[in-house]
């Protein structure tokens, strides 16, 4: 029987990232970087996203954040574009949801992006359509029922 000469299994490594929850600072863009939206997941560690120049890119994430940061599709994210090649970025960082809302807030992003908000955020876009899901019944109604 083999000695285990580890610290653990795949549980203990899970575990790591809660110190990352904490307040970060905000990170602004640089030259040739810039904020995109992801459309869809690849796989092998790719992703569609639409930068807020219009371009849509293939974006490579990094091996550093490769399965430790979780992207999905509607996350903004910050890319480093390539001198050789427009058509392909790399992920620099992902934004949490409240970074992406300061982001939005500071005029970095254009208002027109639709932002993971949540269950709240859908629910006001709906009542801006006004489509009315509610139907109101007087009592003379209900005592006909």
């Amino acid at each position: 029987m083999p000695k285990n000469k580890g610290k653990g299994g795949k549980n203990r490594k899970r575990g790591k990232n809660e110190a990352d929850d904490e307040k970060r600072e905000l990170v602004f863009k640089e030259d040739g970087q810039e904020y995109a939206q992801v459309l869809r997941m690849l796989g092998n560690g790719r992703c569609e996203a639409t930068c807020i120049d219009g371009t849509k890119r293939l974006c490579h994430i990094r091996g550093k954040m490769h399965k430790k940061v979780w992207i999905a599709a509607g996350d903004i994210i910050l890319v480093g574009l390539r001198d050789y090649q427009d058509d392909k970025a790399d992920v620099i960082l992902k934004y949490m949801a409240d970074e992406a809302r300061l982001l939005r807030a500071y005029g970095e992003l254009p208002e027109s992006i639709r932002l993971n908000e949540g269950i709240a955020g859908g629910l006001e876009d709906e009542e801006e359509g006004g489509a009315d899901d509610y139907i109101e019944f007087e009592d003379e109604d209900i005592d006909k029922i």
